[in-house]
């Protein structure tokens, strides 16, 4: 049985994809670039938000000083816009009341940095207790590195073997392959289906109430 279920934040709990294109988009055009299309954030982010605006500069552009001045101005934006268009996927709540009600631990491990996590993780889960709630901080390495998890791990005192990590990427499904715990690919999210397959997802589920059934 799992005790602790470690959830990625954005294409797995919520819908965060307009947000962070029209903060991107904002951003873009303050410093006079073109912008790009809401379905083209799908494959701009996962990465953090440094990464995030590198991906969506042009290639001649993507030095430290660009990328830093863009930057900048997207978090502007997006700390004051990064609930306009963001929801809920379907049936996400209903899960975490029904895995709480089970004694099952939350955890939440983004790359999003840790200011934004907490904001939206209040703004539309406060009534679920998380034991963690971990995003990018400054000196610790970016998933698919293992350190975010691990830091999630050391708070629970859940062993390895009775976590389960859910996430809709390759980067998500490397993170849990890394730590060496259980991982879950969710199809709803940002990245297709082929991407989790390719990055061994040991389980692949097309509903939040799947993950029920792993627990």
């Amino acid at each position: 049985m799992k005790k602790l279920v470690i959830f990625d934040l954005d294409g797995t709990l919520l819908n965060t994809i307009e947000d962070l294109g029209h903060a991107a988009n904002y951003a873009l055009e303050m410093n006079g670039f073109a912008t790009h299309t809401m379905a083209a954030y799908r494959f701009f982010v996962g990465n953090g938000v440094r990464k995030l605006i590198n991906r969506v500069l042009p290639e001649d552009y993507r030095n430290s000083e660009t990328v830093e001045k863009v930057l900048k101005d997207f978090m502007v934006y997006y700390d004051e816009h990064n609930t306009d268009f963001t929801k809920p996927y379907s049936g996400i709540e209903e899960l975490l009341i029904t895995l709480r009600e089970q004694n099952v631990k939350l955890a939440v491990a983004s790359n999003k940095y840790q200011k934004a996590v907490e904001r939206i993780i209040e703004h539309f889960f406060g009534n679920i207790n998380f034991v963690a709630i971990e995003g990018q901080k400054d000196g610790v390495n970016a998933k698919p590195d293992p350190s975010i998890v691990f830091s999630i791990l050391a708070k629970a005192k859940v062993p390895k073997s009775e976590v389960l990590y859910v996430g809709d990427s390759g980067v998500d499904m490397e993170t849990a392959r890394r730590a060496c715990i259980d991982s879950a690919g969710v199809t709803w999210g940002f990245r297709p289906e082929k991407e989790l397959v390719e990055y061994y997802a040991q389980n692949i589920i097309h509903n939040p109430d799947e993950i029920l059934n792993l627990i």
